[in-house]
């Protein structure tokens, strides 16, 4: 009977060629495809935002977060689209020499910046639509809370904590590599992301739309006074949501941390097992 998976060593050298490819897209064709990526990420989020914001219990809530936020990423694999931390497996191309490291560099840069955008233009959507006043504005209260405290996250365990996110969000491509049918696919994507998303690991792409979602939430004093009853956040902690404080305290380290989670240590194990002639 044939096959309908690849191996470990097909799977590496797809994703090499599939990268060298995208590495080659015109510059206009990698925006649209980071917007887009940028866009499905924010959609899961608020979705997976939507769904627990009412849960008292975190254990449940971060499970059926879990549950939701990896549609998103099945988007961008089945649909299309050029996500950042999945473009992290671009460095096993650069190891490869079939990408020189200044299209590496060149890829990841526009694709980051791309994402971000779509990701915020989906949060401006969400909030301008009136979207946040979900259940009486307890959604809006709770994107606030959640903002909250991904920007007062500390650079280096927001660091440490991107790396661990990007070994499975990178992985959980991979893993949806190994099938040749699109549900084989979405489960190879599911369980990876589903244990990222309930580890509460720093995604950098989806905080581009936790954040600027709670910057706009913030905005709205009824929203505010709702966060603040329900959560007990007080001025202080509300006023600490600042563009700065996300930005340098969450998405810098955060994407950082990614690079080293999917770029370096993910592919670099796969490239040395299975391209490297050193461990031949």
């Amino acid at each position: 009977m044939e096959k309908n998976y690849y191996t470990q060593s097909e799977i590496v050298e797809n994703a090499i060629n599939d990268y060298t490819h995208k590495a080659n897209y015109s510059f206009m064709k990698v925006v649209i495809y980071g917007l887009l990526a940028g866009m499905f990420i924010a959609i899961g989020a608020q979705g997976s935002l939507l769904a627990i914001h009412n849960i008292a219990d975190p254990g449940v809530a971060k499970t059926v977060a879990g549950v939701v936020f990896p549609v998103g990423l099945m988007l961008v694999v089945i649909i299309g689209g050029q996500l950042f931390t999945g473009n992290c497996l671009l460095f096993m191309a650069g190891w490869d020499k079939k990408v020189t490291w200044s299209k590496v560099a060149k890829n990841l840069t526009i694709v980051w910046v791309a994402n971000i955008i779509g990701a915020i233009f989906i949060a401006a959507m969400c909030y301008f639509s009136g979207q946040f006043d979900f259940n009486h504005g307890a959604l809006g209260a709770y994107t606030i809370k959640n903002a909250v405290a991904k920007a007062n996250v500390e650079p280096f365990p927001g660091f440490l904590s991107g790396i661990l996110c990007n070994i499975l969000v990178a992985g959980a491509i991979l893993v949806g590599g190994c099938a040749q049918d699109a549900v084989g696919k979405i489960f190879g994507i599911f369980f990876p992301i589903f244990v990222f998303v309930i580890s509460g690991f720093e995604h950098c792409i989806a905080n581009a739309y936790y954040l600027p979602a709670g910057l706009l939430a913030a905005r709205n004093s009824e929203y505010v006074e709702i966060a603040k009853e329900t959560y007990h956040l007080t001025a202080e902690q509300i006023n600490s949501l600042t563009v700065s404080n996300a930005f340098f305290h969450n998405i810098v380290p955060v994407t950082i941390g990614n690079i080293v989670g999917g770029g370096v240590i993910l592919s670099g194990a796969m490239f040395l097992l299975h391209r490297s002639k050193k461990l031949k």
